[in-house]
């Protein structure tokens, strides 16, 4: 079976992207297609798995975690038990709502989000820092959001 072909950035796909919500009828409208069409079109995309699912943009400052930071992870391990259990528990952390592992330097990059900076540095001293494969970490607080994919 060949390849989808990539989404037109008029189609559906695009008009999704912005508004996950919007009704059948109301993405044909805004994308120029009779609704059949169109809910072909989008039932095509979900079954090449070009559209992986839809969720739900919160806000953090709304759920009291205004304080964004990144966090630049490098550790001692060597061998995979001791990357799969730092990655199981970092996982685990409520605070931590993104996490990849990186080729290169750092080994791992995390995406934090708390209340404040005190909430910050309890999370640091009490949870990531005490990991017995952490070697060094190093933080990175947003200055401005200049586009995000959430």
């Amino acid at each position: 079976m060949p390849a989808p072909r990539p989404p037109s950035p008029s189609g559906p796909y695009a008009g999704l992207c912005t508004d996950g919500r919007l009704t059948n009828v109301e993405l044909a409208k805004r994308v120029g297609l009779t609704p059949p069409p169109c809910l072909r079109r989008v039932k095509r995309l979900e079954e090449a798995g070009v559209i992986a699912g839809y969720r739900a943009v919160l806000d953090p400052h709304a759920l009291g975690r205004g304080l964004e930071v990144l966090v630049d992870v490098e550790i001692y391990a060597q061998d995979r038990k001791s990357f799969q259990e730092f990655e199981d528990t970092v996982a685990s952390f409520e605070e931590v709502v993104e996490f990849r592992r990186m080729y290169g330097r750092p080994d791992y990059f995390i995406r934090v989000t708390v209340a404040d900076h005190a909430a910050y540095e309890a999370f640091i001293t009490e949870k990531l820092s005490g990991l017995p494969a952490v070697l060094r970490l190093e933080s990175h607080l947003t200055m401005k959001e200049i586009k995000t994919n959430r």
